[in-house]
């Protein structure tokens, strides 16, 4: 018998008419003669109302039992899915992440993947199990400590399931049916990939795309496990994650990608010496603030402006971090100045790589619709520009216009 990983999000498994819904659609691939780990996230909502739990009950939580409250939403809709698939006479399991075991490092909250044991599902399935149903987001330390691996972890498990069973793909089902050229909620016209590369998928999912998780497309990519993203509520045909090919490499831009959760930050003049930029990036790295892009500006006078990007909420604590580091007299600078209304316009393109004068056109396009770029940063096969928050949808729609992505190239090109 063939495994199927399938994995079920938050909004596929929000009530119980829908985690009904789900054993239905488990039903048909178990009729198809197919052994099913089915990964399950909490239940719309839960997470979020467990973590306020924690949050009510103290202000200095201990991170292990941070994780063992939020790892429980998981648990509960494992059951009820285990139930719903009783209900249709196939014999099922629920599994939590210890019982696996998932082994995972000991970094609450945000926890790495070891190691997955196969030996327990596979004596099941010798035994008749037909569906495993797997707690995602969670796993176990080797403390014996309940782990959780960070937002949208279920991903991340289904993936590695699928690695580690050498399936010969793994499906993601959730309350989209795809990958879109730009968030359909912004552009109308926006259209659904039948297939995007790896690198492509990573990138957008780093730029603000919330349709798989940054992790699990990493892993994807490094272990070659091709991904559909499908729909929990339609039959429509889903996008195909995986290994680049020709008909990729034909269109230059893939999508537009936008995130509102930018704070931009400029040092105001720091010596221009050596080791500065190491020890004002370094301070922030040990905070744990994720700095995205990064400009500097020298001056005549032997000092420089630094401007970078990070997530809203991290914008404060970054401040405060670098005004104690002057204090000590780490880094010498005039002042801090912090703008809260930015956001972050990128274009991703595996094409860019043989195709010149994006950036100009890109440019071009934002020039004529009167946005003013702040910091540019690009890579291999994204240009990433931040801006005024109030032009984000105007951005968007004029990039996404301007390349042509409604046309169908997204068709022709992507079968």
């Amino acid at each position: 018998m063939a495994k199927v990983v399938m994995k079920f999000g938050g909004t596929s498994v929000a009530d119980l008419a829908y985690i009904s819904k789900v054993a239905n659609t488990i039903q048909t691939v178990v009729a198809n003669n197919n052994q099913v780990i089915a990964i399950v996230s909490a239940m719309a909502g839960e997470t979020n109302k467990l973590i306020d739990f924690v949050n009510h009950s103290s202000s200095f939580s201990d991170a292990r039992e941070f994780d063992a409250v939020v790892s429980a939403g998981e648990n509960v809709t494992a059951g009820l899915l285990t139930l719903a698939l009783h209900k249709l006479n196939i014999p099922a399991r629920s599994w939590q992440g210890w019982q696996v075991p998932v082994k995972t490092n000991s970094i609450h909250g945000a926890a790495r993947l070891v190691d997955i044991e196969t030996h327990n599902l596979e004596a099941k399935f010798s035994e008749g199990m037909k569906v495993a149903v797997v707690a995602g987001f969670q796993g176990v330390s080797k403390e014996n400590r309940i782990t959780t691996l960070g937002r949208g972890g279920s991903d991340l498990t289904a993936v590695a399931f699928a690695a580690k069973f050498k399936c010969a793909h793994c499906d993601i089902f959730t309350d989209v049916d795809g990958v879109y050229t730009a968030d359909p909620r912004i552009v109308y016209r926006a259209r659904k990939l039948n297939r995007i590369a790896y690198e492509e998928m990573l990138e957008l999912a780093s730029l603000g795309a919330k349709v798989l998780q940054t992790r699990s497309v990493e892993l994807a990519m490094a272990e070659k496990v091709p991904v559909y993203v499908r729909s929990s509520f339609s039959d429509n045909q889903g996008t195909l994650v995986c290994e680049e090919d020709e008909r990729m490499e034909k269109r230059t831009i893939t999508g537009v990608a936008s995130s509102r959760n930018e704070a931009k930050l400029t040092v105001i003049s720091v010596a221009d010496r050596p080791g500065i930029a190491a020890k004002i990036f370094g301070k922030l790295s040990e905070s744990g603030i994720v700095v995205d892009m990064i400009v500097q500006n020298i001056s005549e006078d032997n000092r420089t402006d630094i401007t970078f990007s990070c997530p809203t909420e991290d914008a404060d604590k970054a401040e405060k971090v670098l005004l104690e580091s002057r204090t000590d007299g780490l880094v010498n600078f005039q002042d801090i100045v912090q703008d809260k209304n930015v956001c972050k316009v990128s274009v991703v393109g595996i094409g860019m790589r043989s195709q010149s004068g994006v950036a100009s056109q890109m440019f071009s396009i934002l020039a004529n619709e009167g946005i003013n770029i702040k910091v540019i940063s690009t890579s291999e096969i994204k240009i990433s520009v931040l801006i005024d928050r109030k032009y984000m949808e105007l951005a968007v729609q004029a990039l996404h216009d301007n390349f042509n992505l409604h046309s169908n190239w997204a068709t022709q090109h992507n079968e």
